[in-house]
């Protein structure tokens, strides 16, 4: 990519951001292969020397999930990184200009989220890394969930900072806010930046053997995650009403599956919750109100994508902003929903059919639901590579895209 001279370092925008969040989704669809395939006894996930073990005695086919999602978590994070470093130069760049200031005195304000949002996608990639590729992790993990903590509660102090921007401005002053740019879910932007924080923060209620640490991991993610509710509830509804009475932005369509992402993270934090409070306090679940629990979040899900799809054909949306001549960064929104699916997949077909004994672990019946989070997987991976070349190669359109609201 050669990104200095290329349609987004020309027209950049706050939702290039969701480009480093993209790859940084996809890291995680590849460390799938590893959480479910490679047995990890000991610890909630796959550490290194789980992984090696696996490799050198385990089935042909194992040996090469390994080797591909290990080639897939290092290509992805690294793509990861690298957007995540640019966006932060472009962003600096681009609060000098007419086109920001314009941008904070509007709807598109909430935009600026998407950088607290990739950023806390990318703690989560870091500790992925650490994870499949440095050895004696494990021995040190209980000094790095406090450093991780730490992260994710200055990331919630920022992402609440910006919120408080954006809320203060257009509650304060009559007219700030523009109800009929607000059709689409766009301003659920704020409730998927809270939700991945949240997400993080539940990580070490699912990894730590100390209470207080596992106390404070499932406190702080509790308070993360409800204001992500409350304000994608808020946010939908009166989306909702816009749309009903405008009809869905075109440019903003890919919004609509923007619910897809906000309740996989949540349905994960709710999953290291729960083990949290099984390990640390003595609570119990079982397989067969966990089985209950992902079909619900699988049932939204699908809703909320055939929702989206249903409008973005009719509206013809892929033949304008993903192959036609007006590259647009929101397209980049399609990516989170896609991953987000295959994700979740991965954890009804694992921790809920064969957790409950529905169906058998490796059998055809399981691959056959895999094939599912595989092929979402795929079809994401080729829709990055696809973007970025429209958006960061040298030749790329140059079209003005207007801002999302």
């Amino acid at each position: 990519m050669s990104m200095s001279t290329s349609y987004a370092a020309q027209r950049y925008s706050p939702l290039y951001f969701l480009a480093a969040l993209g790859a940084g989704g996809l890291v995680v669809t590849f460390f799938m292969y590893l959480m479910f395939w490679v047995p990890h006894p000991g610890q909630a996930v796959p550490i290194l020397e789980d992984i090696l073990r696996a490799l050198k005695a385990g089935s042909p086919l194992r040996q090469a999930a390994i080797v591909i999602a290990w080639a897939g978590i290092a290509a992805m994070a690294f793509l990861n990184l690298k957007l995540l470093i640019w966006n932060f130069s472009a962003l600096r760049a681009f609060a000098h200009t007419e086109e920001y200031r314009e941008l904070r005195a509007s709807n598109g304000e909430t935009q600026l989220l998407a950088a607290p949002l990739a950023s806390a996608m990318t703690i989560n990639v870091l500790f992925i890394l650490g994870l499949v590729f440095v050895p004696g992790l494990w021995q040190v993990v209980e000094y790095l969930m406090p450093v991780a903590l730490a992260a994710f509660v200055g990331l919630g102090i920022w992402a609440f900072r910006l919120i408080g921007d954006f809320l203060g401005r257009v509650l304060s002053t009559g007219g700030a806010f523009d109800l009929g740019q607000h059709n689409s879910f766009a301003q659920l932007l704020p409730a998927f930046a809270l939700s991945m924080i949240a997400v993080g923060l539940s990580a070490p209620a699912a990894l730590s053997t100390v209470k207080a640490t596992v106390g404070a991991s499932m406190i702080l993610s509790t308070f993360f995650g409800t204001a992500a509710i409350i304000y994608a509830v808020i946010a939908a509804i009166t989306g909702i009403n816009a749309m009903l009475r405008h009809g869905t932005a075109r440019e903003s369509g890919p919004t609509l599956m923007i619910v897809v992402p906000i309740v996989t993270v949540l349905g994960i934090m709710l999953m290291r919750q729960a083990h949290g409070l099984h390990a640390g306090f003595g609570a119990h679940g079982n397989p067969g109100e966990m089985l209950v629990f992902l079909t619900r979040l699988m049932s939204i899900e699908i809703l909320f994508l055939m929702l989206g799809l249903v409008v973005l054909n009719r509206q013809g949306y892929f033949a304008e902003f993903v192959f036609g001549k007006t590259p647009s960064a929101g397209a980049y929104a399609l990516i989170c929903p896609g991953v987000a699916f295959a994700v979740l997949t991965h954890f009804f077909v694992n921790k809920g059919l064969v957790g409950a004994g529905v169906i058998d672990r490796f059998g055809t019946a399981y691959w056959l639901a895999t094939a599912v989070a595989l092929a979402a997987q795929a079809l994401m991976i080729w829709l990055m590579l696809h973007l970025n070349r429209r958006h960061f190669g040298r030749h790329a359109d140059t079209t003005r895209d207007p801002v999302t609201a």
